[in-house]
């Protein structure tokens, strides 16, 4: 039988000082799902990402991502585990400035062990992928924000990994640039992509088919729902 993508249980985050950033959380999330985890400031939900991303190590419990057990893995493994298995998307881009779309990319597979040349032909496929393939030799100053969240997205799924965890993708956008970029996160979704989505925004947390809502540590609902995404209205539209 196919483990889930994500399987939490129990598992806890304490920090020095007292403050409980997770609190006994048991939850899974199945291969191919669309998730938001949505919550206030200080709800947890960061902290709920950089667990199941490996980039944090909880204090108890058990965390597993494709299988794998997480916390009877070595650093080095961890490291692996996340080049191969895990894309991240970041609500402020963290793009490499003076550096063309395809190199910021192909940039994001150095660790991948595959040559330059391949590195940069699977580049230059996902910046395709994203609706970027015209834009190619184009440095960050010269894209919109939309534009350059849609490089960071195509630097996360380079490397084709099941999963992908965004932060916030929507943030630091307008609202017609959000609705494209969630519009692009649904299509790697009916790809196959499993994505998990930090968001305080109600409306982009509504419109996915599964919210996890978090408050002090805590999942304190977990809502499974039919959705259709709403269109964006175009600039200019009524």
């Amino acid at each position: 039988m196919t483990p889930p993508m994500i399987s939490m249980s129990e598992v806890t985050r304490a920090y020095p000082g007292g403050v409980v950033a997770l609190a006994g959380v048991s939850l899974e999330i199945e291969r191919g799902e669309l998730v938001a985890i949505a919550g206030p400031s200080g709800s947890g939900k960061s902290t709920m990402l950089n667990t199941i991303g490996t980039l944090d190590r909880p204090t108890s419990g058990t965390v597993r991502v494709d299988g794998y057990d997480v916390s009877a893995l070595s650093d080095r493994a961890l490291s692996a585990l996340r080049a191969t298995r895990v894309g991240f998307v970041f609500q402020h881009f963290h793009l490499a400035a003076k550096v063309p779309a395809l190199d910021n990319v192909a940039d994001g597979l150095l660790y991948s062990g595959l040559p330059r040349s391949e590195r940069r032909r699977r580049a230059a496929a996902a910046l395709e992928r994203v609706g970027l393939g015209h834009r190619l030799d184009h440095e960050p100053h010269e894209l919109s924000g939309g534009e350059r969240q849609r490089v960071a997205i195509a630097r996360a799924v380079a490397g084709d990994p099941p999963l992908l965890l965004a932060d916030e993708p929507t943030g630091a956008l307008d609202s017609v640039s959000g609705a494209g970029v969630m519009d692009l996160l649904h299509d790697l979704n009916d790809a196959g992509t499993t994505i998990v989505i930090i968001t305080h925004d109600r409306e982009i947390a509504a419109g996915l088919p599964r919210e996890i809502r978090m408050r002090d540590g805590r999942v304190v609902a977990d809502v499974t729902r039919p959705v259709t995404p709403v269109a964006a209205v175009p600039a200019g539209g009524s």
